[in-house]
């Protein structure tokens, strides 16, 4: 959860280290300051609303955000896609508001709003001008509880639900694999199913589904409220008792979330999928892995760094193999995606240049991760991938939005404050020694899906049988 993107340093501190391009460590006065000047400011409503503040005088304007400690891993079996339909319909009517009017209020007081569903969370935000903070305030509470649905609103939303499937996924051959392999990275947990649904399971949605899903779950008592922007914790605490504070708690809620978890990864698996709108042949490679939630003090930093020196970027050791040395493949890299609630994924992949077979691809990628598994990496790449870490969290330090994502993302799967605010010292202490563990321990071909995505047409397995049978006759 840690990463870059999710830590704060204060401003002088941060162009300091930009100045510097960082040391390999950072200096004791850095490193205190860092510890010490927390930016963020946290608090509890009397209804169980945790109230995240994060003040940035350098404009008039805010980023409010309210998260729901609710997302597609939550959906009840066989309604998959609900908290991602549900986040549409949010978007409908109350008794205050009329159909279709919130985004177009936001709009018209100078401001703008969206929403975004992931596995651990659902999220609503707006940026706008501090004098309209309490309006906005005013109307996320609303919607809150008094959300209207008639089942032709639901309806006629499913309809484009399942238009956004069409388009987004089931037209893109890249988004079908990775669907696929999720779906056989993991045996029993909720991450294996998509966010946005299987398309028969979202046909069969409908008003009664949302309606229940949203008075379960959208309660003061699973909501986060993250404020960015000029404002102090005062102004944002008498506001929010004033709006939210009104709201009464939800009983039912189980704040602990309860999950099928993972048994033990002892196959690898293997996908192909054959589309002729492919483009060209590309291999690609899941490996289950922790988050900053689960995994020991120090690996999930480790992996960060990790995946930074292997597979980030033209200077990657990947790329310089599979692209400029060999001219193998015309693209490759990969990440660590380590910001889940229950579990992580560390992700390779390579586009084969023309006439190379997908085998010979994977073979090298195999190879570059056996030496990393076995040699690990050098000071040199180490110092290298801490300082591009720290550029990335530093230049994202200077968004508001950015910095109401970080503290909200944490919060949303279980971190505090000082989680997020020491992400630059525990990024410093990774060693060479947490790198190579982390690769061999992680880099477990058992715990992994490849996949070939081919850009032609697959043969029917009848019309394969019966070739096979008449060329066994002749």
């Amino acid at each position: 959860m840690r990463r870059p993107g999710i830590r704060r340093f204060p401003q002088f501190i941060a162009t300091l280290i930009l100045g510097l391009m960082i040391s390999h460590t950072l200096s004791p006065v850095v490193a205190q300051a860092s510890e010490k000047a927390g930016r963020a400011t946290e608090f509890k409503l009397a209804n169980g609303m945790q109230v995240i503040v994060i003040p940035d005088r350098r404009a008039p304007v805010v980023t409010h955000m309210v998260w729901y400690r609710v997302g597609a891993a939550d959906e009840p079996k066989g309604a998959s896609g609900i908290a991602h339909f549900l986040e549409h319909l949010m978007f409908k009517s109350t008794e205050k508001i009329a159909m279709g009017e919130f985004s177009k209020i936001v709009a018209r007081m100078g401001g703008q709003d969206n929403a975004f569903t992931s596995q651990d969370a659902t999220a609503y935000f707006q940026r706008i001008a501090k004098t309209r903070l309490a309006d906005v305030m005013a109307m996320e509470a609303d919607r809150m509880v008094n959300l209207r649905l008639t089942e032709k609103e639901v309806l006629t939303e499913r309809n484009v639900i399942l238009e956004e499937r069409r388009s987004r996924t089931d037209n893109n051959p890249g988004a079908i694999l990775s669907e696929q392999m999720d779906a056989a990275l993991y045996y029993s947990h909720p991450y294996g199913t998509p966010v946005i649904g299987w398309s028969h399971e979202i046909a069969q949605l409908d008003q009664k589904d949302a309606i229940d899903f949203y008075e379960l779950f959208y309660a003061p008592n699973n909501a986060i409220l993250v404020v960015s922007g000029d404002v102090s914790v005062e102004e944002v605490r008498s506001l929010a008792e004033k709006t939210y504070g009104k709201v009464p708690a939800n009983a039912k809620m189980k704040i602990k979330r309860e999950r099928p978890q993972e048994p033990p990864h002892l196959v690898a698996r293997r996908l192909q999928l054959n589309d002729p709108r492919a483009g060209k042949a590309s291999v690609h490679r899941f490996y289950l892995a922790p988050t900053y939630v689960t995994a020991p003090d120090g690996e999930a930093e480790a992996l960060d760094l990790l995946m930074k020196i292997v597979a980030s970027g033209a200077t990657s050791r990947l790329y310089k193999r599979l692209v400029v040395e060999m001219k193998i493949a015309s693209s490759a890299g990969g990440w660590y995606s380590g910001d889940g609630y229950d579990s992580g994924k560390i992700s390779f992949y390579a586009v084969a240049a023309d006439g190379v077979p997908l085998e010979k691809v994977e073979a090298e990628i195999d190879e570059v991760i056996a030496e990393v598994a076995r040699d690990g990496v050098t000071e040199a790449e180490l110092k290298r991938a801490k300082s591009k870490l720290m550029a990335d969290y530093v230049y994202g330090s200077d968004s508001q939005s950015t910095l109401a994502r970080r503290y909200g993302w944490a919060a949303v799967v279980g971190q505090g404050i000082d989680d997020v605010e020491s992400w630059p010292s525990d990024i410093d202490k990774v060693t060479v020694e947490q790198v190579k563990a982390a690769a061999t321990k992680q880099l477990d071909l058992r715990r992994s899906v490849t996949g070939y995505l081919i850009p032609e047409e697959a043969t029917p397995r009848a019309q394969r049988a019966d070739g096979e049978a008449s060329a066994s006759k002749g």
